[in-house]
């Protein structure tokens, strides 16, 4: 044989390998669309700010000073089964962490079985196998090991990894929510029952003026029109005290299922209003906004995750090696299974590509690529909903602040007439109806203070739980998702 002619079976060998490859499913045509946005492009400052969200601390609920508060949202937090539903999640997508992890390692397992069986004796089997009964015993000890190449098995360890990260974001944003829902639910009830005691006040008032009314209309100063509007507005007066009575209920009741409660178990709560020193207001909406939002970091995490999901999926398109043996016995006969003849070993190389999988690679890699478009849709969505969040909250805090300068000094006003016309009555000047109606205005001005001390401090909570709530994030984010 010639040289030429020694080298045809390795050339047949290579075209072969050559021509099956050219015909193997590929991944062309097939990626994402959709595109991060940017913070510049939503209108977050990059420059530095009087205010910052890493100024909030974790526990930020400490600062209203309230014990009732710090007693109530403590036992949220540890009793709201809500927060037992995300942490359950995160077990489980721990549990999909060590579960691709430990596919990197090598595979060790074992077998031993035992079975009777009649040999045919017209099969392959010769005498004396064939046409009698034979016990078949085999233990086998196997164990495989994949090499990944081409980061399948890496690529899906990090998606998992993300989902993880996600889901640690999903429970801090969940107990911010949670903090926050009963932070904001115990100042409607101080409001509720500061404008309780204003109404109780106004009743008490009407009932005052219906008198006064009723001694005019008998010294011939009134008409009967004047004694039936007076007698009109205690029915009215009433009315707002058992609607405030119904809210207070309802809010007690809100409270006591946040915090894991009888509805019951929170009727004589009280909850006074106190004025809290203002949260620093920063210039514009911070970019830091974007790593110190759980929400936002959880969508990012999504994201990544949905990257290495797909980078995994384009993987298996290419070749899989592995590495497998085994070491064990076996025998024709039970009384033969422990002898030295009855070892059996192996060890060897697998390669496996697909070659023709009817579009099952390409359909899994189109659905994962579907998959990170939804991810990235779903962080833009949430990136614009915190900046717009942010922005409503700083707006209305300086609104209120204006607000809550203009009502104090009709309040001021209000005050010094009313104290004005209590003089005049002292002194004989004028009537105690006088005195009255100027103390309808300064009601009206308390209520309205009320208020705006309760929108002033929920809008300081929802601020706070906009600008991320004290949130420091455990895991670094990459700036942009890995590539495939």
């Amino acid at each position: 044989m010639n040289s030429s002619s020694r080298w045809l079976p390795y050339a047949a060998l290579a075209s072969t390998v050559v021509l099956t490859l050219a015909g193997c499913a590929n991944s062309s045509g097939i990626a994402p669309n959709a595109q991060l946005l940017e913070p510049a492009s939503v209108g977050l400052a990059a420059a530095p700010v009087s205010a910052t969200p890493s100024t909030i601390a974790s526990d930020w609920w400490k600062r209203f000073d309230d014990a009732t508060l710090n007693t109530l949202i403590e036992r949220a937090l540890a009793a709201n089964p809500s927060l037992g539903v995300v942490q359950a999640r995160l077990t489980r997508a721990q549990a999909a962490v060590a579960g691709w992890e430990s596919a990197e390692g090598p595979q060790i397992g074992a077998s031993l079985g035992v079975s009777r069986q009649y040999f045919s004796a017209t099969s392959i089997y010769p005498p004396p196998l064939g046409g009698e009964s034979w016990t078949l015993a085999e233990g086998r000890i196997s164990g495989s090991w994949e090499f990944d190449f081409f980061g399948r098995n890496r690529a899906a360890i990090d998606a998992a990894l993300g989902t993880q990260a996600a889901v640690q974001a999903d429970l801090q944003a969940a107990r911010l929510l949670l903090a926050t829902q009963v932070a904001r639910s115990y100042v409607q009830l101080g409001r509720l029952q500061q404008q309780r005691v204003l109404a109780q006040r106004a009743l008490a008032q009407r009932e005052s003026m219906l008198a006064l009314t009723r001694q005019r209309v008998q010294g011939g100063l009134d008409t009967r029109v004047e004694l039936r509007l007076s007698e009109g507005a205690l029915p009215e007066a009433r009315q707002q005290i058992e609607q405030l009575d119904e809210q207070v209920a309802l809010t007690r009741h809100a409270l006591a299922a946040l915090t894991a409660q009888a509805p019951s178990a929170l009727d004589s709560l009280n909850a006074p209003l106190r004025a809290v020193s203002a949260t620093a207001l920063p210039a514009s909406v911070p970019a830091e906004l974007l790593g110190r939002r759980a929400d936002i970091a959880a969508a990012r995490w999504r994201v990544q995750a949905a990257s290495s999901d797909m980078s995994s999926a384009k993987a298996q398109f290419y070749p899989n090696v592995n590495l497998s043996g085994f070491v064990g016995l076996a025998s024709i006969g039970l009384d033969r299974f422990l002898q030295p003849k009855s070892q059996e070993y192996g060890v060897g190389p697998a390669l496996s590509l697909p070659v023709f999988d009817s579009g099952r690679l390409r359909a899994n890699l189109s659905g994962k690529t579907a998959e990170l478009d939804a991810a990235v849709a779903s962080y833009n969505a949430a990136l614009l909903d915190a900046v717009r969040d942010a922005a409503d909250q700083i707006s209305s805090l300086r609104a209120i602040e204006r607000q809550q300068v203009q009502r104090g000094q009709a309040q001021a006003a209000a005050e010094s007439a009313h104290a004005l016309s209590l003089q005049r009555y002292q002194a004989g000047l004028s009537g105690y109806l006088t005195v009255l109606s100027a103390e309808t205005s300064v009601l009206s001005q308390r209520r309205q203070g009320a208020d705006l001390l309760a929108r002033a401090l929920d809008t300081q909570i929802a601020l706070t739980r906009a600008l991320g709530g004290g949130y420091a994030p455990t895991q670094q984010l990459a700036s942009a998702p890995p590539a495939p």
